[in-house]
């Protein structure tokens, strides 16, 4: 499930007013700014390699990308000097909007395809529009829910990824190989060659069971079975096997923790503070972005924030134990 995901992104822009869904990057300024801080830092943590790689996985409009650069030109030239901008994005729909921002950045299909050396990436809601497999627990036994026909259908589950021995029956588990695959690169990378890799998706903290596919159109729930390829399918981020994945393969990991409680820990209420006293016409709507992104009740608890990184790394900034 999730495969029309490709088709979805191919031929549009879907983000903002006129989308389906609006991302953190589009809701305020500071997040992609507080991101970037964050890459400088961690940057200076791994010894100041230049040059670096500096990499984001799914940049939508590449609007994040572009307020981090801008960040870290004025507080941390020596790191945007070291810092080579690739993007690995599929979609030629975006990846025109992306070079409108990001004048000298170079693209990939893949992550794999991103040239080796020390490297930090980010990849905020990536992970969620990745495929997914479900399966469902039916007296003792599990079995995987495919699509045909235009609705859901089940059969008893072949060539399946380790499953939970226990589980309740009815219960629905989910599985992102896509994402557990591009989780090992990134760990098996990090851990060879250095750097960081920071994950900002929605998800469950801990282990669990449900049924979270969803799809989006013009910022409403839609049918994800009703026109393949014409809506926004999503699915949570599973972080403790994603975290599990990415430690088997050689990595460090930290988090997750609440999206909300690692920005406020970046300071990103003080910079839309500023930002807003530098533009008073426009301080409401500033203050009120940056609020629904560290919230509880907006984006703040939902979301979450996982690091990768190579085992030698300090603690990156923001996953500091309380």
């Amino acid at each position: 499930m999730g495969r029309a995901a490709s088709a979805y992104y191919a031929g549009r822009d879907p983000f903002g007013r006129a989308g389906d869904f609006t991302t953190a990057p589009e809701i305020s300024q500071a997040f992609g700014e507080c991101l970037g801080l964050w890459a400088a830092v961690t940057w200076q943590m791994m010894g100041a390699p230049a040059p670096v790689r500096l990499v984001e996985l799914g940049p939508g409009r590449g609007t994040l990308m572009a307020d981090a650069l801008r960040a870290v030109a004025e507080v941390m030239p020596a790191f945007r000097s070291a810092a080579e901008v690739h993007l690995v994005e599929t979609s030629p729909a975006l990846r025109a909007a992306q070079a409108a921002r990001l004048p000298g950045a170079a693209w990939h299909e893949r992550a794999e395809a991103v040239p080796a050396g020390p490297a930090i990436l980010i990849a905020n809601e990536f992970f969620d529009a990745l495929p997914i497999r479900q399966f469902v627990r039916r007296e003792g036994t599990w079995h995987e829910r495919f699509v045909a026909d235009g609705g859901f259908v089940e059969q008893p589950a072949e060539a399946a990824p380790a499953l939970p021995e226990a589980a309740p029956d009815g219960a629905i588990h989910e599985v992102s190989e896509a994402g557990l695959a591009i989780a090992r690169h990134l760990a098996v990378r990090l851990q060879a060659q250095g750097g960081a890799a920071l994950i900002l998706d929605y998800g469950p903290a801990g282990p669990g069971f449900g049924d979270s596919l969803q799809a989006m159109a013009a910022h409403g729930r839609a049918d994800p079975l009703a026109e393949p390829g014409s809506v926004d399918i999503t699915a949570h981020v599973r972080f403790p096997a994603l975290g599990a994945a990415a430690r088997e393969a050689g990595a460090a990991t930290h988090g997750p923790l609440p999206m909300g409680l690692f920005l406020q820990r970046l300071g990103l209420m003080s910079r839309a503070a500023i930002l807003a006293r530098s533009n008073p016409h426009q301080a409401g709507l500033i203050l009120s972005g940056a609020e629904r992104l560290v919230a509880p009740e907006g984006m703040g608890r939902l979301f979450k924030a996982l690091c990768l990184c190579h085992p030698g790394l300090a603690i990156p900034p923001g996953f500091e134990p309380a």
